[in-house]
């Protein structure tokens, strides 16, 4: 299948950009149903106001102290543990992790 270059209006700013024929092909590749409806500048600011994640779904950073399983040590993890799983601190956590790799 032989592509062009196109020329497409941004949604956003309503200048014209170029969809090149390599960008039309990596698109008929991924299977992609739709050309891009924005020129790079504002694809980017797009992203950086969304941020990178899906639209529509946050993330909340979950922060919880609890106690060390192993070493006792009172320590925060990005995560809200599971009963009967161990929990270790950072210390702890690296030191299963060599002897893992070892």
């Amino acid at each position: 299948m032989e592509f062009q270059d196109r020329i497409l209006k941004c949604v956003d700013c309503g200048t014209e950009f170029v969809f090149t024929a390599g960008e039309q092909l990596f698109f008929h590749d991924k299977q992609f149903k739709n050309e891009p409806k924005r020129c790079k500048n504002c694809k980017t600011k797009r992203v950086a106001v969304l941020g990178s994640g899906s639209p529509g779904h946050t993330y909340a950073k979950t922060e919880t102290r609890t106690n060390c399983s192993q070493c006792g040590k009172e320590t925060t993890v990005p995560f809200r543990p599971t009963q009967g799983r161990p929990v270790l601190c950072r210390e702890c956590f690296q030191q299963a992790r060599r002897v893992a790799s070892a």
